[in-house]
């Protein structure tokens, strides 16, 4: 059944202006950072040309694809009403289910990803963001959900098996499984190489599980239901961590604050499995209040510190390592690198995890997954621009200081500052370690990962605004505690995500591991999960060509891979239930993502330079390791063989991802083809119609009965 018919009214003069100045500005920002060279330009054309953009985007795009591609109907029932158990399943005020989307698919991706890519230039991360984002990462969000949605919720991998079969469902289970466990270990690689060595941020970031418990049990004992109470108090005690982080790097409580990689590893895999474990209200809840808090105030408090200071950007519009391909930061020419390096804020299959997760199950109508769906993909990309901005304003010697490998810069400033010329920058000694001072650290020297970056960058941006250069390190900190925050969101909520599907797939086998109230199972599988992303976790920390550096490409194919298999059952899907002339709206980011991804995975498993293919980069540290000899980053034999190891498993992955990919999207196109060819519609698994009986309202619901419930 499709929608009601609509009186089609004329737009408004007013309407008119008001879209075609957007228009205008938006187009003045493009051009300005498309076509302006030999002169800096000021991050303010990014943010114009990237709110101008979105905004047409979701108006007219996303209007297009709900009204005319899905055909949303808000007369039928959604799960959330028909299967309502107050559980799992509840119609959510549209407002609260944004912000829990957002703060869901919203992790280290686009905080990290336009950081490292910013080594190619400000111009082609940025096109990527915004035009990714628009024609790709929300229409793959905004369909998955919808998709999920008339099908009672059903999750990814499950939607593979129903609607393109047992072989492509099974390597879809496997391979979303499989791919978790990467993006988990990046997400919590991030992490460490945020807090490593920084006492503050490692005593703020301690602090925010205590809140998080007490806000959970404020919440469910003490003032149940008060949600922006309980927020306010959380986001309180969070600055007061903040700033007594401050207190503890200057007192004698210091060293017990100061952990090394490997100590916070194990940290954040007994995190994780506890996180994991206990009831959801107790710790991940709360932790996605104050998340979603954090998460848009600080964006939006640095998108209004960008448009008042509008600071210069230092990068080049498109550098000489995009063309080379061999830059410090990754190696890899611009296309496909900087494709799968940015993932999350352009194009992110981690999104379709959750897009069939939870929010399908508390919807209200079906005309709310543009808002939600779409909406939230284009906050998570203005994120990313936000990210790419704050890198961008950083002097490029010290970007590569901070971005390069301990193995090309040595341990010093001194060190750094010799290698960084050598790069083709300057950057002084002194500059260096000022620059550390300036924010309250010992070094900034190799502190890899995009989240140090990210933070020196909002600081630079944030204390312009408010309190100069004296409350730079508070600034500095508040950005590392925000990213964080923003990252361990996804890193606990994963690890349950990768319980739950461990769980489904073992109780095939063994049905009483199955049980979601069978306390030995629970343990078991959360031990296994987090064991899994732990060693990944472990290897990128010892690895002495740089973790984030050797794991980012592994990952941002495997999440790209993963948004290729959430973009073929949505073209099945269309192309099944007789839309085949609206195909493209998905068919067309397919081919763009499986073509940038597979080119990826090629490069990465058979390239014979070992900067930049995985078996190549195991081949020449394996014979020299033969013979004994010791090559540059490591720095013994035992390095040398973590070298070869991590090569090794990381080759073999690259190759297992995308045969996975390939087979499902072989599957597909013959599940397609079947379809053109019958002259009946294929089986679907598309719930019936059932008409809907409930009215929406702003924050409140009227049943059929008429009374009348107050959502949260």
């Amino acid at each position: 059944m499709t929608a009601p018919e609509t009186t089609r009214t004329r737009p408004s003069w007013r309407t008119v202006l008001v879209w075609t100045a957007i228009s205008i500005a938006a187009a003045a920002g493009w051009g300005v950072i498309a076509l302006v060279r030999g002169e800096e330009i000021s991050a303010f054309w990014l943010v114009i040309a990237a709110l101008g953009s979105y905004a047409i985007g979701y108006r007219f795009y996303a209007r297009f694809i709900a009204n005319k591609v899905l055909r949303v109907d808000d007369t039928r029932a959604t799960p959330a009403e028909r299967l309502d158990d107050d559980v799992d399943f509840q119609p959510t005020d549209r407002r609260v289910l944004l912000g829990h989307h957002f703060a869901a698919i919203a992790g280290a991706g686009p905080l990290v990803g336009p950081v490292l890519a910013a080594q190619m230039g400000y111009l082609p991360g940025t096109m990527w963001i915004i035009i990714g984002a628009i024609f790709a990462g929300a229409v793959q969000d905004m369909v998955v959900l919808f998709i999920s949605m008339r099908r009672n919720g059903k999750s990814l991998g499950q939607l593979a098996r129903d609607e393109i079969g047992p072989i492509g469902g099974a390597a879809a289970l496997v391979g979303v499984f499989s791919i978790m466990i990467i993006i988990l270990a990046v997400l919590a690689l991030v992490v460490v190489n945020a807090l490593a060595a920084s006492p503050w941020g490692t005593f703020s970031i301690a602090m925010t599980i205590p809140i998080a418990l007490l806000m959970g049990f404020y919440l469910r004992t003490i003032r149940p239901g008060r949600v922006i109470e309980t927020s306010l108090i959380g986001v309180a005690l969070l600055v007061l961590a903040i700033v007594a982080g401050g207190w503890v790097q200057a007192s004698s409580w210091a060293d017990a604050f100061t952990l090394s990689p490997q100590t916070l590893v194990f940290c954040l895999v007994v995190y994780g499995f506890v996180a994991a474990v206990l009831p959801v209200w107790m710790l991940l809840a709360p932790r996605d209040y104050l998340s979603t808090f954090m998460k848009i105030g600080t964006i939006a408090l640095l998108a209004v510190g960008v448009l008042i200071v509008a600071p210069a950007l230092q990068a080049d519009a498109v550098s000489d390592f995009a063309i080379s391909g061999m830059g410090p930061v990754f190696s890899g020419e611009l296309f496909p690198f900087v494709f799968i390096t940015i993932a999350c804020g352009a194009l992110s299959g981690f999104h379709a995890l959750i897009a069939s997760g939870t929010t399908p199950k508390m919807i209200q109508k079906e005309s709310q997954v543009r808002m939600i769906g779409y909406g939230a993909m284009l906050m998570e990309s203005f994120v990313a621009v936000m990210a790419l901005i704050a890198a961008c304003i950083l002097d490029p010697g010290l970007y590569y200081a901070m971005n390069a490998p301990a193995g090309v810069l040595g341990t010093t400033v001194e060190s750094a500052s010799t290698a960084v010329a050598n790069l083709g920058f300057t950057i002084s000694p002194q500059d260096l370690q000022a620059a550390a001072d300036a924010v309250g650290e010992e070094s900034l020297v190799a502190r890899t990962g995009g989240a140090p970056t990210l933070a020196v960058g909002m600081s630079e941006i944030l204390s312009s605004v408010f309190g100069g250069d004296g409350l730079k390190a508070f600034w500095y900190h508040f950005a590392i505690m925000f990213e964080a925050l923003f990252i361990l969101t996804t890193v606990d909520a994963g690890t349950r995500v990768g319980r739950f599907m461990l769980q489904d797939t073992l109780g095939n086998v063994w049905k009483p591991i199955g049980r979601v109230s069978w306390k030995p199972g629970i343990w078991i599988t959360s031990a296994l999960v987090v064991a899994a992303w732990g060693y990944f976790l472990y290897a990128g920390v010892n690895d002495p060509l740089g973790g984030i550096n050797q794991l980012f490409p592994l990952f941002g194919i495997a999440n790209q891979l993963l948004a290729a298999i959430a973009l073929t059952i949505a073209t099945t899907v269309l192309v099944k239930s007789g839309r085949l002339k609206w195909a493209w709206v998905t068919a067309a980011p397919l081919a763009w993502v499986a073509v940038v991804t597979l080119t990826a995975s090629w490069q990465k498993v058979f390239s014979d330079d070992p900067r930049i293919g995985f078996f190549a980069q195991r081949e020449r540290y394996a014979e020299a390791l033969e013979q004994g000899e010791v090559l540059a980053p490591a720095k013994d034999l035992g390095q040398m063989q973590t070298v070869v190891t991590n090569s090794t498993v990381d080759g073999v992955l690259a190759a297992f991802f995308a045969l996975l990919v390939v087979l499902i999207i072989a599957n597909a196109a013959w599940i397609c083809r079947r379809a053109l060819r019958s002259a009946e519609p294929l089986p679907s698994t598309e719930a019936p119609y059932v008409e809907s009986r409930l009215l929406v309202t702003a924050g409140r619901s009227t049943g059929a009965d008429g009374s009348q419930e107050e959502r949260p």
